[in-house]
């Protein structure tokens, strides 16, 4: 992983919430909000919240007087989760980094996190902070992109883009999103930081778009695989997601297209 992987700022958070969200996110979001929900929880954490995708599926299976603090290392990302969420009392928004929690020990029923975990520079210890602050009978639930030849749309991105620029290939969604779908290691590195009941399921969804050229402005400007790209100029940005997308008309029709996609989801207490 680079610096660049974790740069979600300037246009990113937008694009991200108002393509990348419908394109792959809410479904996996509304199947991890009923996941937690599905156990008696007053006191929830969320890390790496992103734009907010599970907290608005989430906060409204909880209990009026639940305690949800949702967090986030980028604050450009919660400031738009925040705008879109509206008030609600129950919900605390606080930039935080998943390595190293603010809180006591022991302190929250559940801790999720959607699709942050691959942006961790040190799994283990996420896991870890992640189990520090959990209650005894506490529940850690989140997910993992699987390997991006799982994710058609973005594999179909990825590879234009390295036609294009071959000489310095992007590869931040093989590299970060979709490098560590691997359930062997996941089980490790959970047990490592101390997690002895893991269950791990795949879950396989398809990814749905209005038009060819979704996917492509989706993963081009609303990732980090903008700053791989943005330094060759905005000719060239334009002329990869231009590519991208006649590449998905191709293998995917015109009008609204459809691919597979997916990932891991793991419960952890």
């Amino acid at each position: 992983m680079t610096a660049n992987d974790t740069a979600f700022a300037g246009d990113i958070p937008d694009i991200y919430d108002s393509y990348l969200v419908p394109l792959i996110f809410t479904h996996y979001a509304d199947d991890l909000a009923q996941r937690v929900a599905s156990h008696p929880v007053h006191d929830v954490l969320e890390t790496a919240a992103g734009s907010g995708v599970v907290t608005r599926a989430l906060a409204p299976l909880l209990s009026r007087d639940a305690r949800y603090v949702v967090t986030d290392l980028n604050p450009p990302m919660l400031d738009r989760a925040c705008a879109i969420q509206g008030e609600d009392s129950r919900i605390t928004w606080q930039p935080a980094d998943a390595l190293a929690l603010p809180f006591e020990d022991q302190s929250f029923d559940a801790v999720c996190c959607q699709f942050g975990a691959m942006f961790f520079p040190d799994r283990v210890r996420g896991y870890a902070e992640a189990r520090r602050v959990l209650r005894p009978d506490g529940r850690f639930l989140f997910n993992i992109w699987d390997g991006i030849e799982h994710n058609e749309f973005a594999q179909v991105v990825t590879e234009v883009a390295s036609t294009l620029l071959p000489a310095t290939p992007p590869h931040f969604l093989a590299r970060t999103p979709h490098g560590h779908g691997y359930p062997e290691r996941i089980r490790a590195e959970l047990e490592q930081a101390g997690f002895r009941q893991i269950v791990i399921d795949k879950v396989t969804a398809t990814s749905r778009a209005p038009d060819p050229s979704h996917p492509a402005i989706a993963y081009v400007r609303g990732t980090p695989m903008y700053g791989e790209i943005a330094p060759h100029g905005e000719a060239m940005v334009r002329r990869i997601i231009e590519a991208a997308t006649e590449e998905i008309r191709a293998r995917f029709g015109t009008g609204a297209v459809k691919a597979k996609m997916q990932g891991y989801v793991i419960t952890a207490s």
